[in-house]
């Protein structure tokens, strides 16, 4: 996950929280669905995965040993496509990390219960529009996922320092300072299940914090993410955000819906690489206009828990910053 393309004309690009999301997800497992007779979107049940006379209908691939860096005791996503089946989705622990970086999709899976997972990196924008040159970068722009209560729910937080440099008629001005706080609970919906896909909901919010923050108000919002695995080689996803922004030149609130698609590719065991487009389309803004990007990248993996990865990616439309690139490392504790 990029950190928020910042340009002088407009500033977002990260997710945020509804809290009613989470409370009904937390109630609807309270209340399973048993029973014998076929359901759709069934929940899944709470059996112990090292069982084999289980009879949860549930394989939940925890895979030999049960020692304790498999999955644990509860299903790996929160509902199922249709009951008594053998796609399990969620983490597994036994395979390398997944992350949410370098791309805008994030991933359609959690970290796993207990599990933290810190993601960090650096990232340079630039935009010039009007005789005006703005260059920005990122530093450090860390993300901690920790697995919460079940194996499907993680809590997520995220920091973005940033240090801003505007060239206009040779005059600079450099501003620097903390971004807004990022915080959030993925829930893992749906495993694949043939052509239906992997599914994640991600409520979250932008809190204001910092002498960078683009709104004085909190930003809730909601990231809706889809996958698909083809086969060995290649995988698909995608993500729908609906988000709460501040016009930077009004100051009234609009919603911004953000829209993405990516492709992945396993070049070898260690070797991936990923291209994609986003776009961030207002709706009811008064001054901001939609952006379009193109971008993409390779991860290394340095062993089961550490990645690394590099990017770059470039603004399809006027609006959009002119270009950005990065790298970062995710590390599974």
């Amino acid at each position: 996950m990029p950190p928020k393309l910042q340009t002088n004309k407009e500033n977002r690009m990260n997710a945020r929280l509804i809290p009613s999301l989470l409370l009904l997800a937390l109630a609807v497992l309270a209340c399973p669905v048993q029973g014998e007779e076929p359901l759709e979107f069934q929940l899944t049940n709470s059996c112990d995965p090292c069982d084999s006379e289980a009879t949860c209908g549930v394989d939940l691939g925890c895979g030999d040993g049960c020692d304790g860096r498999s999955r644990g005791s509860s299903p790996g996503t929160l509902m199922q496509w249709s009951y008594g089946n053998s796609f399990s989705g969620g983490p597994n622990l036994d395979e390398p990390l997944v992350t949410d970086r370098p791309d805008f999709t994030e991933a359609s899976t959690t970290v796993g219960l207990g599990v933290a997972q810190l993601e960090f990196g650096y990232t340079y924008i630039h935009d010039t529009s009007g005789g005006q040159s703005v260059h920005t970068q990122s530093f450090g722009e860390p993300l901690l996922r920790v697995g919460i209560f079940a194996e499907w729910l993680e809590f997520r937080i995220a920091l973005f320092p940033l240090e801003n440099r505007t060239v206009t008629s040779g005059i600079t001005e450099i501003t620097a300072g903390a971004d807004e706080l990022y915080l959030g609970f993925k829930i893992a919906l749906t495993p694949q299940e043939g052509l239906l896909p992997e599914m994640a909901i991600i409520p979250q919010m932008n809190v204001p914090i910092g002498s960078n923050a683009t709104a004085d108000s909190v930003e809730p919002g909601v990231n809706w993410i889809y996958a698909w695995e083809i086969n060995d080689f290649i995988s698909t996803a995608g993500s729908t955000q609906g988000n709460r922004r501040i016009d930077v030149g009004s100051g009234n609130a609009y919603l911004e819906m953000a829209q993405s698609w990516t492709i992945g590719y396993s070049l070898s065991d260690k070797l991936g690489a990923y291209t994609e487009w986003f776009a961030l389309i207002p709706s009811g803004a008064d001054t901001a206009q939609a952006e379009h990007y193109a971008n993409g990248g390779f991860t290394l993996l340095l062993s089961n828990d550490v990645q690394f990865d590099i990017r770059a990616g470039l603004g399809l439309n006027e609006e959009a910053a002119d270009l950005f690139a990065g790298t970062g490392l995710s590390i599974r504790l």
